[in-house]
C-alpha cells in the first residue's frame, strides 16, 4: 500500500491532462474566433459581389 501512495506516475499523467486541457481550451477559443473573422470576411466579400 506504502507503495502506490508513493508511486508519481499519477501525478504525472494528471499534469499532464491539466496541460492538454489548456491547451484544448486555448486552441478552441482561437479557432471560435477566427471562424467568426472569417464568417464576416466572406460576407463581406459576398455582399461586395452582388
Amino acid at each position: 500500500m506504502r507503495q502506490l501512495l508513493d508511486n508519481a506516475d499519477g501525478q504525472d499523467v494528471a499534469e499532464y491532462a491539466i496541460m492538454l486541457a489548456v491547451v484544448l481550451v486555448i486552441v478552441m477559443g482561437m479557432v471560435r474566433m477566427i471562424g467568426l473573422n472569417a464568417s464576416t470576411v466572406f460576407s463581406q466579400v459576398g455582399s461586395a459581389i452582388q
